[in-house]
């Protein structure tokens, strides 16, 4: 597991977070902000897996 995984986590919660407060308060800017914070800890994530594939034994010439 690289490091992108826990920041991709870490970034989905967050966005999670801001989303429910936007939508409990009624600001679409922040739900907006919410939602590409977890798209981001989204493709974060992905980075990660990707990382953990190319390090993997028998993956290297």
């Amino acid at each position: 597991m690289t490091d992108q995984h826990t920041k991709g986590a870490i970034n989905k919660a967050k966005g999670e977070v801001e989303e429910g407060l936007g939508k409990l308060t009624g600001d679409r800017k922040q739900q907006a902000r919410g939602k590409a914070k977890q798209a981001q800890g989204s493709a974060q994530q992905a980075l990660g897996t990707i990382q953990d594939a190319v390090r993997r034994p028998g993956n290297q010439p």
